[in-house]
């Protein structure tokens, strides 16, 4: 099993970093979280066959989260993409998804499956709203999903509060666990999912000195968890490596280094801060 992180970044655009996903290898199967910005150029960079793919799933729906969707399924396609592509994610994924195919790029897949007959004709994306549970079991990996806080005190109207929802993501397989925050703070979610796990990939927007100013502060409470409280989350859990994802963009290293300074006062296993294409086997 191998883990590429595809992009370490958020929503604002940064030199260094595509947006925040995560490609999880198992032999020929190809296992997608989250589709951000770049996500397609990424995998090609990484030599992963696109045409391989065959599962997404999403954490929530944020552009840096999902804004490369469209590109996931027409270039999954366009490299042999034979079989159904299989689109998991929160409430109103199959309405994204359905627009995408119907609304948005329909003139272009329609004009690709009548005018490029090489291609196959069109193969189908299918998509699904899931919850917290028990998402996926194929025999030779499983995914399961809880619900994880992302905004969860701020002030959002309550009908968009209702249709909000951000999961974070287990993946089982080989006898070995990784975990996928997605976008969260501490929460009781965030510990189920990375409780034993072998890899917590977790995003780590600040280091501590950033933390400054009525936005940071509500940001590091609220949204994102940051250099004060990663390490406490690893340590609490046991996880035994830690992967610190979605970067806000820096100009220099400095805060990294002190993101490294925050994270080792909690947690003592192995720690990677990573960059855009960081692999790690397990």
């Amino acid at each position: 099993m191998k883990i590429i992180v595809l992009g370490t970044g958020g929503p604002r655009p940064d030199p260094r970093r595509m947006a925040s996903t995560v490609l999880i290898r198992l032999g020929a199967e190809n296992i997608l979280f989250d589709a951000g910005r770049g996500v397609m150029v990424q995998m090609a960079r990484a030599g992963v066959p696109l045409g391989s793919l065959r599962h997404v799933f999403l954490t929530h729906h944020h552009f840096d989260h999902i804004g490369d969707l469209y590109d996931v399924m027409l270039n999954s396609w366009l490299a042999g993409r034979r079989e159904a592509l299989e689109i998991r994610g929160p409430q109103e994924t199959e309405r994204l998804v359905r627009v995408l195919q119907t609304e948005v790029y329909d003139k272009d897949i329609a004009w690709r499956d009548q005018g490029e007959p090489t291609f196959g004709g069109w193969a189908p994306v299918l998509a699904q709203d899931i919850g917290a549970g028990s998402v996926l079991d194929t025999g030779h990996w499983r995914v399961s999903a809880e619900v994880v806080s992302h905004g969860d005190g701020l002030d959002l109207s309550a009908q968009l509060r209702a249709r909000w929802t951000c999961l974070g993501y287990r993946f089982e397989a080989e006898g070995k666990v990784v975990a996928i925050s997605g976008d969260t703070v501490p929460c009781p979610g965030l510990a189920r999912l990375a409780d034993g796990a072998d890899i917590l990939v977790q995003c780590c927007f600040l280091a501590t000195p950033e933390i400054e100013g009525e936005h940071f502060r509500r940001l590091a409470r609220h949204t994102l968890a940051c250099g004060d409280s990663v390490g406490r989350i690893a340590a609490a859990a046991g996880v035994k490596t830690l992967v610190l994802t979605h970067h806000r963009p820096r100009s220099d290293d400095a805060m990294l280094a002190a993101l490294e300074r925050d994270v080792r006062a909690d947690f003592h296993g192995r720690l990677i801060i990573a960059e855009d294409l960081t692999a790690i086997e397990l």
